[in-house]
């Protein structure tokens, strides 16, 4: 299982934002996505990080759909391909409707079926390929020409049955959240898994995101993730995937304990069929540090 890093970036210079992904690949991470959060672009910023960074897989987890058309997203994503030398990895997802409808006005109708149609159009476009689509959600004509690129993969965000199928059907794989290994092996794989197959599709790349914190006193740690993060228990997406698998809130899922324990859950991301772990450390500057040592001497071990 190859295991990378979510740089949040949040508050942070492209320069720290580059300096965190170096010091990922001097641990020996295999990857550094960013989050669209409400600050430098994840796209051009992890594209930014690539050119400065050799040899580390760059990407987005992930960037929302319904605010950039897929022309638009294509023409970044192929960029940030170019600049960071063919390592690039597009991470995108329909968000939630607080942010779409809160922050950007738009309304947040049908997300499977935008996603579908999204995907649709986007693929081609990120291939040079001519579209004419004229859809339910979405107008696209014309092509994206930027000679001598290989198209980058494309990860979706999904969780519930109908975007699962999505991803296999349509994209490279899945990046999850708020998901613990048996929600992984009993939920995530078997869906994308069937889909891709059905689709005649290669096997799907399962990117399970996950917050670690390397500690002695894991229920603290826990009781942070619930102060800081417990509002995603309230957004309609994250609350069906913890109800499916019986926990209360986020901060049940979190990787928490000593080096022997969080090794021991990393494995288990593993065996539960998990490609790839895409890790938030948790902790001060120092303790991230050691998170990041550790996992970096787990990858492609485990």
């Amino acid at each position: 299982m190859r295991i990378g890093q979510c740089v949040v970036g949040a508050g942070s210079t492209l320069e720290e934002i580059v300096g965190e992904v170096r010091a990922a690949a001097a641990a020996g991470l295999d990857g550094a996505f960013l989050p669209q959060l409400a600050g430098w672009d994840a796209i051009m910023a992890a594209g930014a990080a690539g050119r400065e960074v050799p040899g580390i897989e760059v990407g987005t987890a992930v960037v929302p759909t319904y605010p950039r058309h897929p022309v638009t997203m294509a023409e970044q994503a192929l960029t940030a391909q170019a600049v960071s030398g063919g390592r690039f990895t597009l991470g995108i997802g329909p968000s939630h409707s607080q942010i779409i409808e809160g922050s950007f006005g738009i309304p947040y109708t049908r997300p499977a079926a935008h996603t579908r149609e999204y995907l649709s159009v986007l693929r081609p476009l990120l291939r040079g390929e001519e579209v004419d689509h004229r859809g339910e959600a979405l107008t696209a004509a014309g092509r994206v020409a930027v000679p001598g690129i290989a198209p980058p993969p494309v990860l979706l965000s999904a969780l519930g049955p109908r975007m699962l199928r999505i991803a296999g059907e349509l994209a490279d794989g899945t990046v999850t959240t708020w998901l613990g290994p048996e929600g992984i092996a009993g939920h995530i794989v078997p869906l994308i898994t069937r889909a891709a197959e059905e689709a005649g599709r290669p096997a799907p790349r399962i990117v399970a995101g996950a917050v670690v914190a390397l500690t002695h006193d894991p229920e603290a740690a826990r009781r942070e993730v619930l102060e800081r993060f417990g509002i995603a228990g309230d957004l309609p997406s994250y609350r069906a995937v913890l109800d499916r698998q019986g926990l209360s809130n986020v901060h049940e899922t979190i990787v928490a304990g000593d080096e022997r324990a969080v090794t021991a859950e990393v494995r288990r991301f593993a065996e539960a069929g998990a490609t790839d772990l895409l890790v938030t450390p948790l902790g001060d500057a120092d303790v991230r540090a050691r998170t990041i040592e550790l996992l970096g001497s787990l990858s492609g071990t485990v």
